[in-house]
């Protein structure tokens, strides 16, 4: 990487929370396996757990919503960066949003139900916060 060129603490969390993505479904498919066997689960499995561990299936449900979250935030992050509002606001946004995620994903997989909730709306209030950044 070019030393001049930093990334910023929204564009950081960003990575930060496409990692996440990329390493969460690990879990649930290495279950699948265990369940089902290699050959099986490596083959062309349909997207149905229901014979897991409810640890594992609550890992699917929290991979896939940070999936669909992703997005919305991606989006934000990026229209920050290129119209240049990213400031120190969208940089607590963007933490925010990550670090709700993870607890949201700790306690989905612990089976917490009303922190899993309140950890999703910390992670809400981020993407809000970027939001108003680019409109005002």
């Amino acid at each position: 990487m070019n030393p001049e060129i930093a990334l910023s603490v929204d564009l950081r969390y960003l990575v930060y929370t496409a990692l996440l993505s990329l390493l969460i479904w690990i879990p649930y498919v290495a279950a699948n396996a265990a369940t089902k066997g290699v050959g099986r689960a490596m083959g062309y499995p349909t997207a149905e757990y229901g014979d897991l561990a409810e640890w594992a299936q609550r890992t699917y449900r929290a991979h896939m919503n940070l999936v669909e979250n992703l997005v919305p935030f991606a989006a934000l992050v990026l229209v920050a960066h290129v119209i240049g509002a990213a400031n120190e606001l969208t940089a607590l946004g963007a933490r925010l949003f990550f670090w709700g995620r993870i607890v949201q994903i700790a306690v989905q997989i612990l089976g917490v139900p009303w922190l899993r909730t309140l950890a999703f709306l910390v992670g809400w209030i981020g993407n809000l916060i970027i939001l108003v950044q680019i409109l005002y």
